[in-house]
């Protein structure tokens, strides 16, 4: 097993939370849990991989891509001119990885930077009907589409984990 299920920071066992809101942010959770779990005890090497080719995905692409989306859904709904791409052009946040311990540290520093900020702007609108930006999106849409985002890529990082070192999902 992956880990141990007494020792799993995910919420697996007893009821699960109560209303809408609380469930978006528990399984979000979850998988930002599970994409974390996913990248422990890799060096850089390992993280940069490009593990499944002809793709350009590495587990430390994900975490920057998710950075990155994180940022777009802020963008979306936040008025003002939006923040530029953290890693420029379209697919850098793969491109560009490499197998340094300071692109490692800044990843993760940018994902838990724009996770927190994007979760700020979200829990500002408590009433999930609410539409927001320019494309009227749901708040609720927006939690969703979080949530399918990060589900996907944990899917794409337990492939790229099996294939670094052997370890599979449970």
């Amino acid at each position: 097993m992956w880990a141990d299920p007494d020792e799993d920071p995910r919420d697996n066992d007893g009821p699960g939370p109560d209303g809408e809101l609380a469930t978006y942010q528990s399984v979000l959770r979850d998988f930002r849990l599970t994409l974390e779990m996913k990248c422990q005890g890799l060096d850089p090497e390992q993280l940069a991989r490009r593990s499944v080719p002809p793709s350009t995905m590495s587990l430390l692409g994900l975490v920057r891509h998710l950075a990155e989306v994180e940022r777009d859904w802020r963008n979306w709904i936040v008025p003002g001119d939006p923040e530029p791409k953290l890693y420029g052009a379209r697919d850098a946040d793969f491109d560009d990885v490499a197998a340094e311990q300071a692109l490692v540290d800044g990843a993760f520093a940018d994902l838990a930077r724009e996770q927190t900020a994007t979760d700020t702007v979200l829990t500002g609108y408590p009433d999930l009907a609410t539409r927001v930006g320019k494309d009227s999106n749901s708040i609720r849409e927006l939690w969703v589409h979080r949530i399918e985002e990060y589900a996907r890529h944990c899917g794409h990082a337990d492939l790229l984990r099996e294939c670094v070192d052997g370890r599979v999902g449970q």
